[in-house]
């Protein structure tokens, strides 16, 4: 489901995210956790680990590759309490935590989000 997201991205999006790993995770660690301030596993849907693409530089060598991360309890948990599909639930996250490898606002995150609804509509 998240990698179908990523390809439903309009091309200047899904080309730079083929450089970041997608992971599946029954729940984030408490190292991730602790990175954002979040004392629950069970609050945590999405976590984007990595340097921005606006921070990047060529002269940077010997880093891991960004990554982002989706925890499948709390999206489960998410999905039951709140009764939304799961691939609007998927999408939101996904769009959200690849908006961070672009550096973009909350304002520019609902933006993509709202051009990868334009791109799945009948």
């Amino acid at each position: 489901m998240a990698q179908a997201v990523i390809d439903s991205l309009p091309e200047e999006f899904r080309e730079p995210l083929r450089q970041v790993v997608v992971r599946i995770e029954e729940f984030a660690t408490r190292e991730q956790l602790d990175s954002v301030d979040i004392r629950s596993k069970w609050n945590l849907t999405g976590l984007y680990e990595g340097r921005p693409l606006g921070e990047q530089s060529s002269w940077d060598s010997g880093e891991l590759p960004p990554v982002i991360s989706l925890f499948r309890r709390p999206l489960v948990r998410e999905w039951r309490e709140t009764g939304v599909d799961f691939g609007d639930l998927v999408r939101h996250v996904v769009v959200h935590e690849a908006g961070h490898h672009f550096g973009f606002s909350d304002e520019e995150m609902h933006w993509l989000e709202d051009s990868v609804d334009d791109e799945l509509a009948p």
